[in-house]
């Protein structure tokens, strides 16, 4: 499977096998997932697995879009675009995503901040950055 997700530049997202037997395969792309591409995968699986040993159900699809991110890659293929984080704590912050890397990543927000000296806030930029293990989830904001 990594040759056939390499050779058209997609990422594995998840694999989950059920109780009963269903595989669920999460693929991604930079710019998207077509369902084409999701039966050739499918097939490609089929080809390798064997129904005599064991029965099982197959189902090959995108991670979905304005669903939580699962893996670096997601992360990375978001980079200057619009996310929302959910913090442990129960925060929402709503920004640009303009880092992502191994071990965390980085959003930057607008805020209101009364400069030294001034009459009135004005909106400057600020960054958070949080490991991946500080947040709830991250996911990209669909802007209409």
């Amino acid at each position: 499977m990594n040759e056939w997700l390499t050779s058209k530049e997609y990422f594995l997202v998840d694999v989950s096998v059920s109780a009963d037997n269903c595989v669920s395969v999460e693929i991604d792309h930079a710019e998207g997932v077509w369902i084409e591409d999701c039966v050739q995968l499918s097939k490609h699986i089929e080809a390798n697995l064997n129904r005599e040993e064991e029965d099982y159900e197959l189902e090959v699809g995108s991670a979905g879009i304005g669903q939580p991110f699962k893996v670096l890659q997601q992360y990375i293929n978001h980079i200057d675009k619009e996310v929302e984080v959910l913090a442990r704590d129960g925060k929402k912050y709503r920004g640009v995503l303009v880092r992502a890397e191994e071990g965390e990543f980085t959003i930057v927000m607008k805020v209101k901040e009364k400069p030294e000296g001034a009459k009135r806030p004005i909106m400057v930029d600020k960054e958070y950055t949080w490991k991946y293990d500080e947040v709830k989830y991250t996911k990209y904001l669909i802007n209409f």
